[in-house]
């Protein structure tokens, strides 16, 4: 516990002694304009992917940058020589948590361009990515049992796939494939950007042979040399048992398809058609009983049948409340070897006329106390 007192102490006084005018080599009296020059200047020159670039340095002066960039924090550091925002750190408070990954902005430099412009993060070129088709999402409609016990359904969609005819590569089938003339066989291009220190060379991905490198002598006459092309295609989903509405179920590398990529998926969003009986709480069913005034008070038999088609005879007790809830176990939602619960809410419907007789009869319940 103290030695971490010390290093915070050790640090907060390394930070005190920094002098970030003299780190961006600029006076004191410097204008904003003047101080965002120093920093363009000195992060070209420091930048990590050049030969003469020094991380230490890089780091140091988007610090500094971080503080005499901002004019707030730049009042605090000339006043208390440190400032007050940036999440409570000292003298600063640049957060360098992120700079491997770039994509951070220091007050109206965006660091991440900078980046962009020499040609990726720290270590050299960025990865390149695989390539991935574009995610499609669509709706279904299922009953209310669908939805409890699952079901497996095929459908008709339209979307990009790989072309049949050959197989994704965009050549008529049998014919040879040449260099690409774009790229040289490389597969990869360089492409002049623009940055906020002028024009930088960057690789990217050859758009005429997609990476490969090669392209056939012959194109493809479905798919014109695209390797892909729009066709209705069947497919069929499994919809697990219990699902809820409203459930996504993602089907991977069933979305739209690229030329020399990975196709990408397919979203469903499951709709529910309401049951005319049933209604669903968590992994139970719930059914609403009504039952007459003379049921209620004697007792009775109620006939249920689940959804599975089965017939319940369920023995209902004279009730002792306007209001109560009979269980009739394990025949609820499925859930692996398991099932949830039905519950039968019963309630007393209350007759909305009476005729005379029935007047008298109540007049007879009411001399006995009831």
């Amino acid at each position: 516990m103290k030695q971490q007192k010390r290093r915070r102490k050790r640090e907060r006084k390394r930070l005190m002694n920094k002098d970030y005018y003299q780190i961006l080599e600029v006076e004191k009296s410097a204008s904003q304009d003047d101080v965002k020059k120093a920093f363009r200047k000195l992060a070209q020159k420091y930048h990590p992917d050049r030969k003469s670039g020094d991380e230490a340095k890089f780091k140091e002066v988007s610090e500094a940058y971080s503080i005499l960039g901002n004019e707030q924090k730049r009042k605090e550091y000339d006043s208390y020589g440190r400032t007050f925002t940036g999440g409570g750190q000292q003298g600063g408070g640049f957060d360098f948590s992120g700079f491997q990954q770039g994509g951070f902005s220091a007050d109206g430099i965006d660091l991440d361009e900078i980046l962009r412009g020499f040609g990726g993060g720290f270590g050299g070129q960025q990865q390149a990515r695989a390539r991935k088709g574009r995610d499609i999402s669509m709706d279904a409609q299922i009953t209310f049992k669908e939805s409890i016990f699952g079901v497996e359904k095929k459908i008709l969609i339209a979307k990009v796939s790989k072309c049949n005819e050959c197989d994704g590569s965009g050549g008529k089938k049998g014919t040879a494939m040449d260099s690409c003339g774009a790229c040289n066989g490389q597969g990869k291009v360089h492409e002049t950007r623009n940055s906020l220190f002028g024009s930088f060379q960057t690789v990217v991905e050859c758009s005429q042979c997609d990476g490969v490198g090669k392209v056939p002598k012959e194109k493809c006459e479905h798919c014109l040399g695209a390797g892909v092309r729009k066709q209705e295609e069947e497919i069929s989903i499994g919809i697990p048992a219990g699902i809820n509405p409203g459930e996504m179920i993602r089907m991977t590398g069933l979305g739209e398809a690229i030329k020399n990529g990975q196709a990408g998926d397919l979203y469903i969003k499951v709709h529910v058609t309401p049951h005319e009986v049933f209604k669903r709480s968590g992994v139970n069913l719930v059914v609403e009983v009504p039952l007459k005034l003379t049921d209620a008070l004697s007792g009775t038999v109620y006939n249920l049948t689940t959804l599975e088609g089965k017939e319940l005879e369920v023995k209902i007790t004279p009730m002792k409340k306007t209001e109560e809830t009979l269980r009739v176990k394990g025949y609820g939602v499925p859930q692996g070897s398991t099932r949830g619960d039905i519950y039968l809410k019963l309630s007393v419907s209350l007759p909305q006329k009476l005729s005379s007789k029935a007047k008298a009869l109540v007049g007879q319940l009411k001399e006995h106390g009831l």
